[in-house]
C-alpha cells in the first residue's frame, strides 16, 4: 500500500488549495493547516476526502506533514 500527503492527492487530483477548501466548504487556510498537520481532521472532512480526492482514505498520511518526508528520507 502506498501513503500520500493530504497536500499531494489534492494536487493529484488537479485542485488549487481554494477549489479544494470551497469543494469541503472550508476556509482555504484551514485547508492549508490540515495539509500542514492532519492528524486532527474533524470526522466531516475525512468522510469527504474519497469524494473529492478520488483516493481510499487508507492511502493518506495523517500526521504531520514534516514526519512523513522525515520518515521517506531517512
Amino acid at each position: 500500500m502506498f501513503l500520500i500527503t493530504l497536500k499531494a492527492a489534492r494536487v493529484n487530483v488537479g485542485l488549487r488549495l481554494t477549489e479544494a477548501a470551497e469543494l469541503f466548504g472550508i476556509n482555504k487556510d484551514t485547508l492549508s493547516k490540515y495539509e500542514k498537520d492532519s492528524s486532527n481532521v474533524p470526522r466531516t472532512f475525512f468522510i469527504n476526502i474519497e469524494r473529492h480526492y478520488k483516493i481510499p482514505v487508507e492511502n493518506i498520511f495523517f500526521g504531520p506533514q514534516t514526519e512523513f518526508f522525515r520518515n521517506r528520507t531517512g
